[in-house]
């Protein structure tokens, strides 16, 4: 077998019906999205409002961020903004496009966010050591690189 090649089984094991991947995905998801139900927020609204925290965000900008297109980009500040938790403003810079800012309410929501976050990362690494973090780390990153890449024709 040639060293490039992973065999089949190790394929169907990380990304087949049943995929290592896909169920650590889930189960990563379900378990923020319990945490975060307290709150009234999704996982994606979440990392919204920390990522608009930081100050001037575009949608645009944020789309790629968070996984999503422009049609779910505008559902979730649609959401968000019903909530009261943000706003939409125009650029100061440029009138066409607009920013995001947090209300009061929003931002009295962001401090209690990295916490849940930080919980989370140390539950699904319990037992790892920082090497293997690093590893694990530099592996997804690998992955996700993969993914960006062109296909072979």
């Amino acid at each position: 077998m040639d060293d490039n090649r992973v065999p089949k089984s190790t394929f169907e094991l990380v990304l087949g019906g049943g995929s290592l991947l896909v169920q650590v995905g889930r189960e990563l998801n379900t378990e923020t999205e319990r945490r975060l139900a307290p709150l009234g927020l999704t996982v994606q609204q979440a990392a919204l409002l920390l990522h608009a925290a930081r100050g001037d965000v575009t949608p645009s900008l944020l789309k790629s961020r968070l996984g999503t297109d422009t049609a779910g980009m505008t559902r979730l500040l649609d959401r968000l903004e019903a909530k009261g938790l943000l706003r939409r403003a125009r650029h100061p810079e440029d009138r066409r496009s607009i920013v995001i800012e947090l209300t009061d309410e929003g931002r009295a929501l962001v401090p209690g966010l990295p916490p849940i976050f930080g919980k989370i990362s140390h539950q699904v690494f319990a037992g790892f050591s920082p090497q293997e973090i690093a590893q694990v780390t530099d592996m997804l990153r690998r992955i996700l690189r993969n993914l960006a890449d062109e296909p072979d024709a």
